[in-house]
């Protein structure tokens, strides 16, 4: 069966931000798809307008309030064509909420790990101390082990800017 639902943004593990924009291409009922972010403790909902007879292209997007309710840095984004039938066909992306993983958060930069680096060093260049948890947040689907990372991987740091 082929899926009505095309997601082009964002992709898995991705990091976002308190306003989640989304893209990709869809045929859904009425022309609306249904929006949920949730890290299975909390849950916040919207829609988005998309063409209803045939395959187009859309851009939406969710905000998040500030301070939400999350517990985790990992969020499951579901959109789901479940305005008529909630069986609907449905897309769940996993991403990382970058306001959970660093206080203040307002983007990342990409890094490639030298020969050398430590997550410690990396962090200590970054932040003005050691403490490497937003970093290894930031990178979880890649850094299993905080020990273990390789020259030449490429990881992001998350910003706050402040």
């Amino acid at each position: 069966m082929t899926s009505n639902l095309n997601i082009q943004q964002p992709q898995p593990f991705d990091l976002v931000d308190s306003t989640i924009l989304i893209s990709g291409s869809a045929v859904a009922f009425e022309g609306t798809l249904t929006i949920n972010v949730s890290d299975g403790h909390d849950e916040f909902s919207s829609f988005t307008n998309v063409g209803s007879l045939a395959l187009k292209q859309f851009q939406g997007e969710i905000t998040i309030p500030e301070n939400p309710a999350f517990q985790l840095t990992r969020l499951f984004l579901r959109l789901a064509d479940d305005t008529g039938n909630e069986n609907g066909p449905s897309v769940t992306i996993p991403v990382l909420f970058g306001p959970k993983i660093l206080p203040g958060y307002t983007g990342y930069r990409n890094y490639v790990v030298q020969s050398g680096d430590t997550l410690t060093k990396i962090a200590q260049d970054a932040y003005g101390n050691g403490d490497f948890q937003p970093i290894l947040e930031a990178n979880q689907h890649i850094i299993s082990n905080p020990n273990l990372i390789f020259a030449g991987q490429e990881i992001r740091i998350p910003r706050n800017d402040t």
